[in-house]
Formats: structure tokens, C-alpha cells, sequence
């Protein structure tokens, strides 16, 4: 078999991207727009990084910035250049964390101004291409990052580059070890303990959010806000499974696109109509036996955070070689995936679990055995391994993974580098080679199953 396409070489077939994204936009842009408005509303604005932990804020009617999210928008929107600059100029160094270091420009931005909200519209911010430097400044930092000591040091950042004089909290979220003989996924007595530390941790947040704001923390907002975050949860899972059958209906790229609202958009009816949605936009092209690729040949795997520059671009890519990316670490290990576990009465534990099963806080003996089973459940072909230069936590274990599921389910692997929000370190060359060598294996693995 041979397959060619030549490098550099615009998409020669498209994606058939989930109409329902167009929401997933309107509720971003949305969010967005609450978070510029937010300090003329009188409303105290956190920056934090890591895992979802927004409803803690919005039950105390806060406005928040996630630090990834707001990179990932950036990046999407081609505005992080001047921010990613303006972090090299202040000796940040380019093989830093992107979504750290696009963080952290905004934030020497925000201190040209003397760290006061810009006072420009989201709106307008958008349309001047000047979203980095309008990010509003916050009244408080919380860092709750999972495994990644960059979380950490991140915040510590920020919050000696604001003068240390934006009160911080840290959530230490303790990495899964599952190395006790009891230990399973979602089990075992160092789980058990771990979620308990990380409940007592939340509690202390919400203690500080109160001293931030002045107010009683509102507990009864934060049930409703989880009910509807759980149940936004069930669909999107409920939605990602139907992707089981062939053609597969939607793929991980349009799963990266439905990120926002189980990740920091407000948890409320609307992230429920939206998963609705889009569950029936997967029910109706069941139906009619319409794929997320057009010719669907290939049921790939997607290990590694996506590539927000390139979102469209490699959509349309893997469309060209008839390949459908069904399913991916990213998204379908974390993001309120658990969300049996969370009780809206008492929602703590059930938050604590989701943020402690989050994809890059278990053990490679943990986190493969799910993958495997993942490969397993949606039939994959072949495995690709996006390997992002600056983020070490997700790469590192990439090496045991491709050979785990070499060796105990016979898939052959694509690796190759690229970034989260920095796009010059991905080679569009190198993607073609390494993918079209996968799928010539995946001929032949198919040639010897069939002699």
C-alpha cells in the first residue's frame, strides 16, 4: 500500500464536523463577555489553573479565568503571539509550559497597566485581535493542578509578578499511585484517603472564597449548579459511547470543540440543552449513517492535549487519509467523566473523585488499563501520540502506552511533537510521515488477519 500526500499540503477532504460546535461557540463567546463585564457588575474575578473547580466560584457569584482555557482560546482565535512574546521578553523561556507561559505574558501585560481590568469589552477585544492584552486582572489566585509541578510553580508566578499582593490559595491534588494491593481505578484505600484530603481541601477553598468576598458561601447554589453539571456529564459520556458504531459519528477533534462546557463554562440548564444536542445530532446521523469522516477506513486513538492552533486543520488532515480519530485521553478520561460519583445534594466527594481520575493523574499502570479498554470498546485501528513539547506531565508516560498497546492489543503507533498553544514547535512533514507509516502498518496487520 502506498499513501502520499505531499508535506505541507492543504487537507484534501474535509471533516464533517458536528453542527452543534456552532452552540459550543455561542456559549464560550458568552462566558467570555460575563468575564470582561464582571468587576462593572461588582464581581471579584479569580484567575486558577487545573482542574474544574469554577462551580466553586460561581456559587459565591464570582467570575473566574481558567489559565489553560483562556490560552486554548487564544490559541484558537490566533490572538497568543503578544502575550507568548511579551513572557520571553520577561525571561520566560520558550520551552516553559505554553499555557503557563501565555498566562503568565498576559499577566506582565495586565501589570503595564498597573494590574487593572483593561475595560475593553470581550467584544471589542475580539474584534481589534487585542484579547491578550484585555484579559481582565484578578482580585485572587487559586491553583488546584493535578501531578504537574508546573501548576504550582505557575501561580507562584503570577503571584509574585502581581507584588504578592493577590491573596492565593493552593489545592494540592494528590497524584494517584495505586501501587497498595488493594488498588483499583476508583478504588482501594490510598483512593479512598486521597479523596478525603482533597474534600478537606475544598472546604478550606470555599472558606477562603468567603474571606475574598466577604459573604456566606451559598450552598444551595452549588447543589443546583452540580446537578446540572452531572447531568451535562451523563449526556456527554452517554454521546461519546454511541461513537461505538461505524461510521463513527463524531470524533475527538469534535470532542475538544465540546470541552468548554464541562470544563469552565457556568454549570446551568444551558450546558444541559447543549449536550442534549448534541446527542441527538449523534442519534439522527446513526440514523442515516453519517460519519465524522466521510470515508471512514481508519479507527484511530488521539493520546496527548490537542494541538488549539490546529484543531480544523487536523480534522480535515486525518479526513484526507479516510481516518477517523473516535476517541482520546484528553477527552474521554476527565472532564466530570465519572459523574456517577458526584451526589448534587453533597457534591464534594464526587468533585474530588472526578478531579483525581483527571487524565494525567494516574499511575501508567492505571491509566493504561483504561485506555486499553477504551481501544478496546470503540475497536481502534492504530494509536497517535501527540507529544507536547512543553507539557512533560502528559507526555511522559507516552513511551509505556505505545508499547502497552503494541504488545497487548497489537496496535501500531504514530508519535510525533507539537504543542497545546504554540504552534511552531509542530512540523506538518513529520505528521505525515509517521501517520502514513501507521496506516501502511494497520494494511498490513489487516492483510495478515484476512490471508
Amino acid at each position: 500500500m502506498s499513501i502520499i500526500i505531499e508535506p505541507f499540503a492543504a487537507p484534501q477532504k474535509k471533516a464533517n464536523r458536528l453542527k452543534t460546535s456552532s452552540l459550543n461557540n455561542k456559549l464560550v463567546n458568552s462566558y467570555w463577555s460575563d468575564v470582561f463585564g464582571a468587576r462593572e457588575q461588582g464581581r471579584k474575578v479569580c484567575w486558577y489553573e487545573g482542574v474544574a473547580i469554577n462551580p466553586l466560584m460561581q456559587a459565591a457569584d464570582m467570575a473566574w479565568v481558567h489559565g489553560e482555557a483562556w490560552s486554548a482560546l487564544l490559541a484558537a482565535r490566533n490572538g497568543e503571539a503578544s502575550s507568548q512574546a511579551a513572557a520571553e521578553n520577561g525571561a520566560y523561556m520558550k520551552e516553559l509550559c505554553s499555557y503557563a507561559r501565555t498566562s503568565i505574558g498576559c499577566s506582565l501585560v495586565a501589570n503595564n497597566r498597573s494590574g487593572e481590568a483593561s475595560g475593553a469589552s470581550f467584544s471589542d477585544a475580539l474584534n481589534t485581535g487585542t484579547l491578550a492584552e484585555n484579559c481582565p486582572a484578578p482580585d485572587m489566585l487559586i491553583s488546584a493542578y493535578p501531578y504537574c509541578s508546573t501548576g504550582q510553580q505557575w501561580d507562584e508566578a503570577l503571584f509574585r509578578l502581581f507584588g504578592k499582593k493577590v491573596p492565593i490559595f493552593n489545592i494540592s491534588v494528590p497524584w494517584v499511585w495505586g501501587n497498595k494491593k488493594d488498588a483499583v481505578y476508583l478504588g482501594g484505600s490510598e483512593f479512598k484517603e486521597a479523596t478525603a484530603y482533597m474534600v478537606r481541601q475544598l472546604k478550606e477553598c470555599i472558606k477562603f472564597i468567603e474571606e475574598q468576598t466577604g459573604k456566606p458561601y451559598n450552598w444551595d447554589r452549588l447543589y443546583e449548579i452540580m446537578a446540572y453539571t452531572k447531568k451535562a456529564g451523563q449526556l456527554r459520556m452517554e454521546a461519546m459511547e454511541l461513537c461505538r458504531v461505524k461510521p463513527a459519528p463524531a470524533s475527538f477533534f469534535d470532542w475538544t470543540t465540546s470541552l468548554a462546557p464541562v470544563n469552565f463554562v457556568p454549570g446551568g440548564p444551558e450546558i444541559v440543552d447543549y449536550f442534549e444536542q448534541v446527542k441527538a445530532e449523534i442519534q439522527e446521523r446513526i440514523a442515516l449513517g453519517v460519519g465524522a469522516v466521510p470515508n471512514e477506513k481508519y479507527r484511530l486513538f488521539w493520546d496527548g492535549i490537542m494541538n488549539w492552533n490546529k484543531i480544523g486543520w487536523l480534522a480535515n488532515k486525518f479526513a484526507g487519509w479516510d481516518a477517523s480519530m473516535v476517541a482520546g485521553r484528553y477527552t474521554h478520561m476527565g472532564f466530570w467523566h465519572e459523574y456517577e460519583s458526584i451526589n448534587a445534594k453533597d457534591p464534594l466527594e464526587g468533585m474530588a473523585i472526578n478531579y483525581l481520575v483527571c487524565p494525567i493523574n494516574l499511575s501508567a499502570p492505571l491509566m493504561i488499563e483504561e485506555i486499553i479498554k477504551l481501544c478496546r470498546y470503540y475497536e481502534i485501528d492504530g494509536v497517535v501520540l501527540h507529544a507536547a513539547r512543553t507539557c512533560r506531565a502528559f507526555s511522559n508516560p507516552q513511551y509505556l502506552i505505545a508499547e502497552a498497546v503494541g504488545k497487548r492489543l497489537g496496535l501500531p503507533v504514530a508519535m510525533f511533537e507539537g504543542d497545546m498553544v504554540d504552534e511552531s514547535f509542530y512540523k506538518d512533514e513529520i505528521v505525515n510521515s509517521r501517520v502514513e507509516a501507521m496506516l501502511e502498518a494497520i494494511e498490513s496487520r489487516k492483510r495478515m488477519r484476512a490471508a
